[in-house]
């Protein structure tokens, strides 16, 4: 029988999976974005690759998870991290930083 957080890693996979690349029209899964999904309790983790190492839209794309990530139910932290890309480490700070107002 699964756990809650066997549920939850299920949620947010398929809400990040449906998910749509604006430059190419396919999903998150279809393209293999998604790399790694962690869940601690009501902590979720992501982990996403870009489509190449200087890829220009790397930044929308960690937003987008982030947001679908947060309008899970159940959901109470979230952090995305992206890898393998020339600016992922300023994308990591601006992806997970604290915004006024939530939670």
């Amino acid at each position: 029988m699964p756990d809650e957080q066997d549920e939850l890693e299920k949620a947010v996979r398929e809400a990040v999976g449906k998910l749509l690349d604006p430059e190419t029209g396919l999903t998150f899964e279809e393209m293999g974005i998604i790399k790694d999904v962690k869940v601690k309790g009501r902590s979720v983790e992501v982990v996403y690759r870009p489509t190449s190492p200087f890829c220009p839209i790397a930044l929308k794309l960690g937003l987008d998870i982030r947001r679908a990530v947060e309008a899970i139910e159940g959901v109470k932290s979230v952090r995305v991290v992206c890898v393998d890309h020339m600016m992922a480490d300023a994308i990591n700070r601006v992806v997970n930083r604290e915004r006024k107002g939530k939670r």
